[in-house]
């Protein structure tokens, strides 16, 4: 009779799957599709499917400008070229100025030695892309499902799903978004502030074509930005406090319009034509911390960022191309990839990143926010010192870039 090795044993009880992804959005189904990419057992647990995305249907209104580092991993999880090619406005050229000071600082790909600075996408095109992706990669989706709770173990954790249902793996990973109910039962507080602002959004049409270029405009309320879309038109993101947000929004379309064209300086022209409008609460916050037992956070759960420098969704794909290196390398070493130590490395390093860039754009915010004659003439001399030193913007272009 042959008698198990205690090897043979631990190998039995070892959990099938590796990672358990919860939240389903753009940085949790790009963490799925990487991991199992990379050779790890991985499901994925959303609450409800994304909408499915068709060409024909109406631009969403909810946009992301995708930098080269989250280029660079869609394209190596094998979903960049079907995003780019059904609809992704590429942009070159970045123009930033100054309402009270009028400078300006200017960003151009060709002066980087790169083609393109970055692309406009609809946020449900990416997500959509993503999540038809992960089956084809032996990505468990258990969709609609919700963890209840989770208790980390010797060499697991186990998960309590909704519906009585229990799942282990070696490793729960939370992108389950700001609100994360996962961190919160993990116990992990966050620090930050309310802006009292909203971000308008709107798609509209303009008189002069926006010639593959990032707009953004500061002005005392907020910053404005109209960023390239595929087909022409101009995707707004207007920062602006919460009662103005609201005045805004109930405006009928030709009041609108007229107040957007004057607030952008009328750089692309007459605004011509929108559709509707929305509005979405802006704050700044940060995890205390990325990590539990057997546990990590990734994108909003870990930070949610001002989206002024639209660094919000590069940052959490940065997470996961982090996570998914800290996890190769444990594994490829002999070690647990849910150990502390080994999670420890992907915390630090992304908490760190995170939170030097959340600041700095905090910083900006409230730099730009300041209206006294001294102190925006100040600004004004800054930035036009900065548009002249072409090593510093350099650098600045290649970090917002994630190079």
């Amino acid at each position: 009779m042959n008698i198990p090795t205690q090897e043979a044993s631990v190998r039995r009880r070892a959990p099938a799957l590796d990672a358990a992804v919860v939240g389903g959005g753009m940085v949790g189904a790009a963490a799925a599709l990487a991991l199992a990419r990379a050779g790890f057992a991985t499901a994925l647990l959303e609450a409800r499917a994304p909408k499915a995305w068709h060409l024909h249907d109406e631009v969403d209104l909810r946009v992301v400008g995708l930098a080269p580092s989250s280029l660079a991993l869609l394209d190596e999880l094998g979903v960049w070229p079907s995003i780019r090619d059904a609809r992704a406005g590429p942009y070159a050229h970045m123009h930033v100025w100054d309402a009270e000071s009028g400078a300006a600082i200017d960003f151009d790909a060709a002066s980087e030695g790169r083609e393109l600075l970055g692309y406009i996408v609809e946020n449900n095109l990416v997500q959509w892309t993503l999540w038809e992706a992960l089956e084809a990669a032996g990505v468990r989706r258990l969709c609609p499902a919700e963890v209840r709770a989770f208790d980390a173990r010797e060499d697991r954790i186990q998960l309590e799903l909704a519906d009585g249902e229990t799942l282990a793996a070696r490793l729960l990973v939370a992108a389950d978004g700001a609100a994360s109910p996962l961190r919160q039962l993990a116990g992990i507080a966050t620090s930050g502030r309310d802006y009292a602002q909203r971000a308008v959004v709107a798609h509209v049409s303009t008189e002069r074509p926006h010639d593959g270029t990032a707009w953004q405009r500061f002005i005392s309320t907020g910053p404005l930005a109209l960023l390239p879309l595929a087909d022409g038109r101009s995707s707004v993101v207007w920062s602006l406090p919460e009662a103005e947000a609201l005045r805004v929004l109930a405006l009928d379309d030709r009041a609108f319009l007229d107040e957007l064209g004057l607030a952008s300086d009328f750089r692309l022209g007459r605004i011509m034509d929108t559709t509707q409008r929305a509005a979405f609460p802006l704050k700044l916050q940060l995890a205390e911390c990325y990590q539990a037992e057997r546990f990590v956070l990734l994108g909003d759960a870990a930070h949610a960022v001002h989206p002024l420098a639209g660094q919000g969704v590069n940052l959490g794909l940065r997470d996961v191309t982090e996570l998914r290196d800290t996890l190769v390398a444990a594994r490829d070493g002999g070690r647990d990839i849910g150990a502390a130590h080994v999670l420890r490395r992907y915390a630090r390093r992304r908490r760190s990143a995170d939170t030097l860039d959340a600041l700095g754009f905090d910083a900006l915010a409230r730099i730009y926010a300041l209206q006294s004659p001294a102190l925006v003439a100040a600004r004004g001399l800054g930035v036009r010192l900065l548009d002249r030193l072409a090593p510093l913007k350099r650098r600045l272009a290649e970090h917002a870039a994630g190079l």
